[in-house]
Order: C-alpha cells, then sequence, then structure tokens
C-alpha cells in the first residue's frame, strides 16, 4: 500500500503497542552485505500471487466471484487483507475450487499476541496459509522499533513449531531516518531474526530510493515480495509501464533475496481493479515471471 494510504489500510486492523529492548547495532557495512549475500545465494523460481486488498470492493460485492476471475487469470496464489465475514473453512473451500492457494494474510500485531494468537494460527492452518505479514505498527522511536523487533522475534518463535512465519510489510515511514540517521527499516531488521519476513514492498520503498538497496542490505529475508508499480509522472502506471529496476529487482530477489512469492498489489482508485490486476499479471509473464 502506498504511504498516503496507510491510514486506510491501518482501519482493517488493530495494531499493538511498542516496548523497548537492547539490541545491536542496524548499520552493517557493504562487505557484510556482500558477504551475506554469497551465503545465501540460491537459485528461486518464485510464484505469483496477489494482494486481495486490490479488489477489495469486489471482494465486498462478490467474494466467490471475484477469487474465481483470479484464478482464472493465471494467479497462483491470493493474500487476504480481511476476510469479509467468512469462515476460514469457507475461505479454504473458495481457493480450492478457484485452483488457488493462500499465500499470505495482513492482520493486526494484536491477532499474533497473547491468547489470540491460538485461533490466529487455528484460523491459518485451515486456510493453508504459514505467512502471518502485519502491514503496520504503532512505533515512531527508536526504542518503540527495538521493542517491535523483540515482540516479532518472540512470536516467530512461538510459530515455528506450527510451520508459519510472521513478518513486516513496509509503506515509506520506515524509510524516514531518525535524528542520528538511521531508519526503522534498518533498526528492526537488523535485530530480528531470520524468521521474521521482510515482505518487501518495492512500490512503497521507491519514492526513497529504496526498492534496490535493502534487498541488497538483508539478503535472504524478502521471502515474499510486494511488486507494485510506481512512476514519477504516471500515478496509473501499471507494472511494465511504470520506473521501477524491475531486471535488477528480480535478479536479486530470484538469487540472494530468497524470494517465494511477488504478489502483486495495485490500488490507485479510478483504475478499474479486476483489468488492473490481470494487466499486472500479463506484464509478469512477458518478463518471463
Amino acid at each position: 500500500m502506498f504511504e498516503h494510504e496507510l491510514v486506510s489500510r491501518r482501519s482493517f486492523f488493530k495494531l499493538g503497542g511498542a516496548g523497548a529492548a537492547a539490541a545491536y547495532a542496524a548499520a552493517k557495512s557493504p562487505a557484510t552485505w556482500a558477504a551475506e549475500a554469497a551465503a545465501t545465494e540460491q537459485k528461486m523460481t518464485p510464484k505469483i500471487g496477489v494482494q486481495l486488498y486490490s479488489v477489495r470492493d469486489d471482494c465486498s460485492k462478490d467474494l466467490p466471484g471475484t477469487i474465481t476471475k483470479v484464478g482464472k487469470m493465471g494467479y497462483t496464489g491470493v493474500e487476504f487483507a480481511g476476510y469479509y465475514n467468512r469462515t476460514a473453512k469457507d475461505l479454504r473451500k473458495l481457493l480450492d475450487d478457484s485452483g488457488l492457494v493462500c499465500c499470505g494474510t495482513h492482520i493486526g500485531l494484536n491477532t499474533m499476541q497473547g491468547d489470540a494468537l491460538k485461533a490466529t494460527v487455528e484460523f491459518n492452518k485451515t486456510l493453508g496459509n504459514k505467512n502471518l505479514i502485519c502491514p503496520g505498527v504503532q512505533a515512531k522511536t527508536r526504542d518503540d522499533w527495538l521493542g517491535m523487533a523483540k515482540q516479532f522475534n518472540d512470536i516467530a518463535d512461538k510459530l515455528k513449531p506450527d510451520g508459519m512465519r510472521t513478518g513486516y510489510h513496509n509503506h515509506g515511514a520506515e524509510f524516514e531516518p531518525f535524528p542520528d540517521g538511521d531508519k526503522p527499516w534498518d533498526v528492526f531488521f537488523a535485530n530480528t531474526k531470520k524468521e521474521v519476513i521482510m515482505q518487501f514492498d518495492v512500490g512503497n520503498a521507491m519514492p526513497k530510493g529504496e526498492a534496490v538497496f535493502y534487498l541488497k542490505k538483508f539478503p535472504g529475508r524478502a521471502v515474499t515480495m510486494h511488486v507494485k508499480p510506481w512512476s514519477k509522472t504516471n500515478r496509473r502506471a501499471l507494472i511494465g509501464e511504470d520506473d521501477l529496476p524491475w531486471k535488477e529487482i528480480f535478479t536479486l530477489a530470484e538469487t540472494t533475496g530468497n524470494t517465494e512469492w511477488y504478489i502483486v498489489e495495485y490500488e490507485v482508485p479510478g483504475t478499474p481493479a479486476i483489468e488492473a490486476i490481470d494487466k499486472c499479471l500479463q506484464a509478469l509473464k512477458k518478463m518471463g515471471k
């Protein structure tokens, strides 16, 4: 999701608070990045999914019909951002009937805390999903983000026996520097375990020029990636019509990035959503994805 629409997305969730925690420094040298990249390098063939927030109005009106259309387009998976008052069993049937799998869910941090975690795990087991992604947290200071890192590490440990993973999805605020120059994204991912997924939204990172930088800085962490178009001059640009360095992004994702899923997200108001995600998928296929 684009930063200016973050409030809209966050209205879907109740987000958890933050605490302070001691941790090591966020900065890494280029030599360290290179060493980690070499150790992580492997060839991946990511599958292609779509974040259903892209077609949220269609889903609200006709969820079964929308999921059917997504399956017929050729997508392999879907990522949920809300369940439209359906049970996990009902959602799983919709996916199975359309030949789709669940490649992730966007859920509030509070659903992975305390007694709520058990219900969240059971829901996602039925759904067939192992990637529990948080799309935003209430954190501003360095200590807030260090506290968040500790919380996500704890959640990752609790999810591991069930074969599930937690992760965090960026908008734009995560790249706004603290007074000392460090950025929340650096602090958070330098202090989380590798089991905490870096769901890297390249479109949201692009305005700060960070789309390639962070794929290099945190090799092996971008397990799922939001492939979202971004253009300086055309707000409605689709994938392939935009300014992202896709060739370099895909090379990094498929080697050092350890990326399992490319997840399309397109959310520009006024553009027919179903048509937009179809065109984005076809563009990715033309790129050989």
